[in-house]
């Protein structure tokens, strides 16, 4: 068989069943996907003897294994894979991997072998050098050297049981048809730019010689992935531009009534934010407008002012959030800020867990116009649900709705488009928000309401646990509440739920055996329901996955205690954070390190410092890249067009081509495959 672009993965002889399981994981299907999987970095292993070995130094080694053993750690329940590795010159390195027990499988004691990593200093309890989860390679017996270990290794997006060793393989049995690739960019558009061809971009960026080659191939595919987002951007708010919206006009006796009944100054970010919505709604084209504002800093009360202008221009508002609990807490706010201000302004409540004749009271409440504010879940699209006259649809945390439940949210409206409100409390960085969400207006609230609690911030050593553990029994005894997060594995629920339950159960029998314990995860059917228990006081301790990440408000939770907060990213921990100290007594935050190594430690401290999310994802980006932010997948971008956000000039000379493209031709009808790509981009990017 002659492979094609187009042809499955699981057809090509070097691919293995479980090869194609875990490639799907990563969305790679056909021979095009594995090829535009470019790798995001590269390691150079200088070949190397033992004894001149340096701690820090990246190098491979060849040898002879001694000794290998697989065995469980008892305290984390972790699987260690150790072996010793002894050169040519009988001088010895130590090999360990971790959560790999594969490797003993395919490594035997008196194999000869090429490991190439990360050289680490002595432990405590060894006095020889070592490597942690080294890239190995077993050498048959007249070989050379290494046939897939080379000096320069690319390092690829990985799921479990997949090695960058094996990707390469796979890519090296189709790289030549990477010349059948038609290139979207135009001739002088590359000529413009100094862009590499297609074709000649892949080779590079899978094979370069040199890192030189490799960054001028991923400056061409970043440019054309950020080409295509900016003419979709163009292209959506054309058509946008040619809908029309019920006018929302501006009343100030709204808003001053508003300010009057909320029960608070608002802080000069949410009034900023408040005008940019209300310009927007006075207008005939409706309003698309990103709200981006951490934990705690009053998107809500910034919605509820849009909704009350809304209601006084006679159009309803319907607010949807991803889960029952939060649509709940929802509804109790906007209850709070808006139905004693404004006696005739009714809220009503839609979730799939009331009553079937609740549900019933509701839908016609809000198909006769009798309720002014809808606020749900997913209910709120399903088809039997009618509104009267919708004006404005706003939707939290909308990266957790795809593009399609928006679109089904938006086309409730009985006449022309209602304005669109999108909020998040992940603090996303003006460049990132700009690029990823550019058909949005982008309003920011940098600024925290006076008088919410500090929370104490501490990281915290492997050897100092119990002190850990006493701060939450000290904490419990005082009438407080806890929660104990499990690290991220990989991106899989079942996996995580399995890691969760153990850690859960060892908490419950070894450590707080005298406590309340509850569990939650995402492979937990009744989420909201644990959570409202915890919420309500029914447990002293709950033990999550990162499914409590936003949406849970538990003003008596005093304690965030997060194991392996060395997995996490800087905005992710900053997430869990706001969990506590959403009361009036003091909180902490408790970061347990897998990892107390300089580096992971320097980064974490940066939470005992700095408590602005926004600064917090600045360095999230520059630490860890883009796609950690936010996750490149989800959001429908590679990790390449994520690192161009980095490069200003890159971005304002791509919105500029993208500009002079449609100007020349409106319609793309000379660059279709461009106009192809950007549609299809479109639509698999949580834009619009």
């Amino acid at each position: 068989m002659t492979p094609t672009l187009d042809t499955p993965l699981s057809d090509l002889p070097e691919v293995k069943a479980a090869d194609e399981r875990r490639l799907t994981h990563l969305g790679l299907i056909t021979v095009r996907d594995l090829l535009f999987y470019l790798p995001f970095d590269w390691e150079n292993y200088q070949p190397s003897k033992v004894n001149d070995l340096q701690p820090g130094e990246q190098a491979r080694v060849e040898g002879t294994i001694s000794k290998i053993v697989a065995k469980r750690t008892p305290r984390r329940n972790m699987q260690l894979t150790e072996a010793v590795l002894i050169d040519d010159d009988d001088a010895g390195l130590k090999l360990v991997w971790f959560n790999m027990p594969f490797v003993a499988k395919q490594i035997n004691r008196g194999d000869r072998v090429a490991v190439a990593g990360k050289v680490q200093g002595p432990s405590r309890f060894s006095n020889q050098l070592e490597m942690r989860n080294p890239r190995h390679e077993r050498l048959r017996s007249g070989d050379e050297g290494p046939r897939g270990l080379h000096d320069l290794m690319p390092k690829y997006h990985l799921t479990k049981g997949l090695t960058s060793m094996r990707v390469a393989f796979l890519v090296a049995k189709v790289i030549d048809l990477a010349d059948q690739l038609e290139d979207p960019i135009p001739d002088e558009v590359r000529a413009r730019h100094d862009l590499l061809p297609i074709g000649e971009a892949i080779r590079l960026g899978h094979r370069p010689e040199n890192e030189q080659e490799w960054r001028r191939a991923r400056q061409r595919m970043a440019f054309a992935e950020l080409l295509e987002l900016q003419i979709a951007f163009l292209l959506r708010r054309r058509e946008m531009a040619a809908e029309e919206a019920t006018r929302i006009p501006y009343h100030q006796e709204v808003i001053e009534r508003f300010k009057e009944g909320v029960g608070f100054e608002l802080t000069q970010a949410q009034r900023r934010a408040i005008w940019d919505v209300y310009k927007d709604m006075d207008g005939e084209v409706p309003m698309n407008r990103l709200l981006n504002g951490e934990v705690g800093s009053g998107k809500t009360a910034v919605a509820a002012a849009a909704v009350a202008m809304a209601h006084a221009a006679g159009v309803q508002s319907v607010v949807m959030a991803p889960t029952e609990i939060l649509a709940r807490q929802h509804l109790a706010k906007f209850r709070t800020y808006l139905e004693d201000t404004f006696p005739d302004l009714r809220v009503e409540l839609l979730i799939s867990g009331q009553a079937a004749a609740e549900r019933r009271r509701v839908r016609t409440a809000a198909a006769s116009g009798h309720c002014a504010l809808l606020v749900g879940t997913h209910a709120l699209i399903e088809d039997e649900v009618e509104l009267s006259d919708l004006g404005l649809a706003v939707v939290d945390e909308q990266h957790r709705f795809g593009t399609e439940q928006r679109e089904r949210l938006r086309n409730k409206a009985g006449r022309g488009r209602p304005h669109f409100l999108a909020m998040t409390a992940t603090p996303i960085p003006r460049s990132m928000a700009l690029a990823m969400y550019g058909e949005m207006a982008l309003s920011v609230i940098d600024e925290l309401p006076p008088g919410r609690t500090p929370v104490e911030t501490s990281v915290v050593a492997p050897s100092r646990r119990e002190e850990a553990y006493e701060l939450v029994r000290r904490e419990v005894a005082a009438g407080r509440q806890a929660f104990i997060i499990c690290p991220l594995i990989e991106e899989s629920e079942t996996v995580e739920a399995r890691a969760a339950t153990a850690e859960f159960e060892r908490l419950r029998q070894e450590v707080f055996p005298d406590l309340r314990l509850a569990l939650v995860h995402g492979k937990v059917r009744d989420k909201d329901g644990i959570m409202g228990a915890f919420r309500n006081g029914e447990a002293d301790i709950l033990v999550a996955t990162a499914v409590i990440e936003v949406g849970v408000d538990v003003p008596n939770a005093a304690v965030m205690l997060i194991e392996g907060a060395d997995r996490f990213g800087l905005a992710q921990l900053h997430q869990f954070r706001g969990r506590v100290g959403r009361g009036s007594h003091a909180s902490h935050c408790l970061l347990l390190v897998d990892d107390p190594s300089e580096k992971s430690l320097s980064r974490l401290q940066l939470l005992s410092s700095v408590n602005d999310g926004f600064r917090l994802a600045e360095e999230d980006m520059r630490l860890r890249g883009a796609g950690e932010l936010l996750g490149a997948r989800q959001h429908g971008m590679s990790d390449i067009a994520m690192q161009g956000l980095f490069q200003p000039q890159l971005l304002s000379e791509i919105q500029e081509e993208a500009e002079r493209l449609l100007e020349g031709d409106p319609d793309l009808e000379g660059t279709a495959l461009l106009r192809d790509a950007a549609r299809r981009r479109l639509e698999r990017t949580a834009i619009s």
